[in-house]
Parts: structure tokens; C-alpha cells; sequence
């Protein structure tokens, strides 16, 4: 039998991979949620017909959600992640073990468990005694804290859905309060690709500007995200991600990674042309 994935990247775009067989299908009081097992990127995760991660290429994103930011703070200690219910930033943030406290908010429980019985891969580190689960509403839960976190990893959704409210304005200010003086503040900024893509990451970047004061966005490539091009934002109150990279400090700790290293760190934020215009035009 002959079965395939399908994802509308555009009303014009499809991307498809090749099925073995649907491990596991439930719907969530949030979302419908599906994993499959497929030939040529081992298990993969979707979420209103939407793919989260897979196996084979999860690494990337990572890689570069966690590591760029812990390459640049000098002083990290409590970390707070929103969503990233497959636990991929969890168990990259476990590898510091310099880290205190990680608090995760993911409002749907369902992801959490089905990932960690289908996707070890990423959710095995979910029982860290450092991590702790909240399972409630990213956006109300960043209105409580004051100047607590050192970095603040939102690892969302697409901005529809559950993970719209996590792309607001209100939403960006309370994680500036929620952050300590050298906060840090990573994010996925989407695709600057396609047009709808590429406005959501126009807003997202034209909001977090508003609320802090150095601003940046760098990129990855990402094989099974739309168009393969996908961009990171870096927000802080104090850090420049180039000028304050540690790469010394951050080579020493002998972290073997697949897709980071602090030379592509540096490189990593030199944009393409039609992106710098992209992300300046956000501003008109």
C-alpha cells in the first residue's frame, strides 16, 4: 500500500513523504495530534496536519534554539521554555549542567505523553529532576514571574491555533518583565519565504523590537519546515549574539553537536538580502 504525509506549505505548495504506518492519532481539547513512522525520516511528529519535527532532521532546530543562546549568556542559571511539548529544547538544555531550574509551559498534556512514548528520541529527558511541568497557557503563565528568568525559549507553534497568543505584543512584554537584567529571549520566527510565513515573521519581529532593545534574527536550514529556510529570533536586554559570543568558553565544554558549532553561531546571523528587506519593511 502506497501512503503519504501531505502539508499545504502554500495554497500552491504540497510537501509530502512516504508513510509506513500512523502510530498514534488523538484529538487533544487543543489540537489533533498524529505521529507516524515513515521511510525516510524515521518518526515524525504533526499537529493539525502540520509537522512538528522528525527524527532525522530535529536536530537542527534544536540545536540552534538552545545552543546559540546558551553560546552568548555568561551567567544562565533558571531557563524558561514555552511549548517544545516533544522535549527536543529540554534535552539540549539538560546538557548544561550548570543550569539550576527549567521550567516548561505547555498547554496540552497530550503532546508531552504521546512524544514520550513514541519519540524518545527527544522526550526522554522530561524526568530531569532540574525540569518541571506546567501544563497551562504560555501566555498567562509569562504574566506572573518578574525578573526571574535568564533565558526565555519559546519553542511555539505555527501563530494559529494554540500557539497564536504567543506571538502578541502582550505576550513579548511580560517575557522582558518575567526576564533578569541579562535576559535572553529566543523564539521561532518562521519562514521568510512564502508570503503567509513571511508576514507572521514581519510581526513577530516588528513586536519583539517594541519591547527590547537589542534584536536580531538569524537562520538554519531545515529540511522538512516550509521552503527548507527557517529563521530564529534573538532578543535580549543587555547581549549582542556576535559581540558577546563566548566561543571559547562554549568549545571548552566539549558539547558534541550535529548542526551547531560557534563559527556557523556567527554566520548564522548574516541574512540574505531579501530577508534583511524583509525584516525592514516590518517597520512601514
Amino acid at each position: 500500500m502506497d501512503l503519504w504525509f501531505t502539508e499545504a506549505h502554500t495554497p500552491h505548495v504540497r510537501f509530502s513523504i512516504e508513510v509506513d504506518k500512523q502510530l498514534y492519532s488523538a484529538q487533544s481539547d487543543f489540537q489533533r495530534i498524529d505521529i507516524f513512522d515513515s521511510v525516510e525520516f524515521g518518526r515524525f511528529l504533526a499537529l493539525d496536519g502540520y509537522m512538528m519535527l522528525t527524527e532525522r532532521d530535529e536536530f537542527i532546530y534544536h540545536d540552534m534554539i538552545v545552543h546559540v543562546p546558551m553560546a552568548v549568556g555568561k551567567s544562565i542559571r533558571k531557563v524558561l521554555v514555552i511549548g517544545a511539548g516533544d522535549g527536543g529544547a529540554i534535552r539540549e538544555l539538560t546538557r548544561y549542567p550548570e543550569l539550576e531550574r527549567i521550567d516548561m509551559v505547555e498547554i496540552d498534556e497530550m503532546v508531552v505523553e504521546a512524544c514520550r512514548e513514541y519519540l524518545p528520541q527527544t522526550a526522554s529527558f522530561f524526568d530531569d529532576p532540574r525540569v518541571h511541568l506546567y501544563f497551562e497557557d504560555g501566555l498567562k503563565f509569562v504574566r506572573r514571574p518578574q525578573n526571574e528568568y535568564d533565558l526565555i525559549i519559546v519553542d511555539s507553534t505555527d501563530p494559529f491555533g494554540p500557539g497564536e497568543g504567543l506571538f502578541t505584543r502582550e505576550f513579548y512584554g511580560n517575557c522582558y518583565k518575567a526576564l533578569s537584567e541579562n535576559g535572553i529571549l529566543v523564539n521561532q520566527h518562521e519562514s521568510p519565504y512564502y508570503d503567509n510565513d513571511a508576514l507572521a515573521c514581519q510581526r513577530a519581529h516588528r513586536r519583539i523590537t517594541e519591547c527590547f532593545p537589542v534584536c536580531s534574527v538569524y537562520q538554519a536550514h531545515i529540511p522538512t519546515y516550509p521552503s527548507g529556510h527557517w529563521l530564529f529570533g534573538f532578543a535580549s536586554k543587555k547581549y549582542d549574539p556576535i559581540a558577546d559570543l563566548d566561543a571559547i568558553r562554549w568549545n571548552e565544554r566539549g558539547l558534541k553537536t550535529r548542526y551547531y558549532n560557534t563559527d556557523l553561531h556567527v554566520g548564522a546571523f548574516q541574512l540574505p538580502n531579501y530577508v534583511r528587506e524583509l525584516l525592514d519593511s516590518a517597520y512601514e
